[in-house]
């Protein structure tokens, strides 16, 4: 491999750029470096023609925050309880956007908390609600529960089909009282208060699945993209060999008046379903279409 080094000395730290592996090596017991490298460095060429990532079907574990726990406390007179109430813990909450175009942000990221109530304090103050947790995803996606341990889907929770439709998969802890609730004609200062509720926490799977009114369905190098390219402003890879669309694309065709959007989606071999050519996932994107 092509390396460059600032010089070995038997008492001198070396540092060496490698674009082949990133391994510690050790020469005689004294010095060490580190080889590094990196996809890009080793292939250009590959790098720069990898398509743009498209992910349409993820696997998350959502948790709404605890809630706070409510204050035991008195005044300085004697026996006059004024421990505040806990806070809320906010919310998960999915919603539809239109300005979200895949679900790569939850490609690397699959755990997503909502932020806990505070604890109640004396003087009868509050603890502040915990801030919701909004995850948004592109319009058309599917919400199902799923089961970590068996690896298997439940039932389903949302479609969601319009800009601003929201659900709530995991709900946040109550807060807990402060023991100014707990006073009682023969308890006048109780020494307790209650601790805030646990909040709900499942796993849920995200499948998203595009909405147009017409989809391009055929065998590959048919002329799909360049029928979507004509008839659209979409600007498709078009090329003279096989399975050049790797992702769905979207356009939207005019005719006076009326409109529509039309998908094109990668093509189909014999043996798609046997995980031939793309395989047949992707079909999920033409079940929407009326055409």
């Amino acid at each position: 491999p092509r390396c460059r080094g600032t010089g070995i000395a038997r008492y001198r730290a070396i540092s060496i750029d490698s674009r082949f592996s990133r391994r510690p090596l050790h020469i005689r017991g004294r010095l060490s470096f580190t080889i590094q490298t990196t996809r890009a460095h080793m292939m250009p060429a590959l790098a720069a023609k990898d398509p743009p990532m498209f992910v349409d079907k993820v696997r998350i574990y959502v948790k709404g925050g605890d809630g706070g726990a409510g204050c035991m406390s008195f005044r300085r007179e004697a026996h006059v309880p004024d421990g505040g109430d806990g806070g809320h813990g906010g919310n998960v909450v999915i919603q539809a956007d239109l300005g979200v175009s895949s679900l790569i942000d939850y490609r690397f990221k699959h755990h997503f908390k909502a932020e806990r109530g505070t604890h109640g304090k004396g003087s009868r103050m509050r603890g502040a609600d915990g801030e919701d947790m909004i995850l948004k995803v592109p319009v058309g996606t599917v919400v199902h529960e799923y089961f970590e341990e068996t690896k298997e889907t439940g039932e389903l929770i949302a479609d969601l089909t319009h800009d601003g439709e929201r659900i709530t998969v995991a709900l946040g802890g109550v807060g807990g009282r402060g023991n100014v609730h707990f006073v009682t004609s023969t308890r006048r200062a109780p020494a307790f208060a209650e601790l805030g509720e646990p909040s709900q926490e499942q796993w849920v799977e995200l499948e998203m699945k595009l909405m147009a009114d017409a989809a391009l369905v055929g065998m590959p190098s048919a002329g799909k993209s360049s029928l979507i390219s004509k008839i659209s402003a979409a600007r498709p890879k078009i090329g003279d060999y096989p399975f050049t669309t790797l992702v769905p694309n979207l356009g939207v065709a005019t005719s006076g008046d009326l409109s529509f959007v039309c998908a094109d989606v990668p093509g189909l071999i014999e043996g798609a379903h046997e995980g031939r050519g793309l395989g047949h996932e992707f079909l999920r994107h033409i079940e929407r279409t009326a055409l």
